[in-house]
């Protein structure tokens, strides 16, 4: 089985790790743990898109920091003898770059952790979650943390 962990640091990303590193998975599983680091400027003018771009400053940030995101969740899964952890970090529109990701590795299951925005909010900076699980060539499988449960 080939799982696509995608995460990016946040609580409900860390609740995707601890629910892969605690399910119990066939033998010889392969998770790839994936990160996608958003551009600081999108590369189609989209008015939504420049508003929830990143400003260069943190893209480089995120781009040192990566790596040890990608150990801190390997770290946690690894216990589970019964998995093969590999890591990738990925540039571009989230939504899209997991799900193409997905499709081109093979991906049999994609988890995610919801961020929980309200509908409008939602609409305004777009659910990554809804639309990998929307557009997705695989199950998708989408953690969400409860309420109050994040500090917000």
């Amino acid at each position: 089985m080939k799982i696509l962990l995608a995460i990016d640091g946040s609580p409900h990303s860390g609740a995707a790790i601890a629910a892969v590193a605690h399910q119990t998975w066939p033998r010889d599983t392969v998770v790839q743990i994936l990160t996608v680091i958003h551009p600081a400027v999108p590369p189609l003018p989209d008015p939504i898109l420049t508003i929830a771009s990143v400003p260069e400053e943190q893209v480089h940030e995120l781009r040192r920091l990566a790596p040890q995101l990608l150990e801190k969740a390997s770290q946690q899964i690894r216990p589970n003898r019964d998995v093969i952890v590999t890591t990738k970090i990925l540039e571009g529109s989230p939504k899209h770059v997991i799900v193409e990701e997905a499709r081109e590795w093979g991906a049999d299951l994609i988890v995610v952790g919801a961020r929980g925005y309200g509908r409008l909010t939602g609409l305004a900076l777009g659910s990554v979650a809804g639309a990998v699980a929307a557009d997705a060539p695989c199950s998708v499988q989408i953690i969400r943390t409860k309420q109050g449960s994040t500090g917000e």
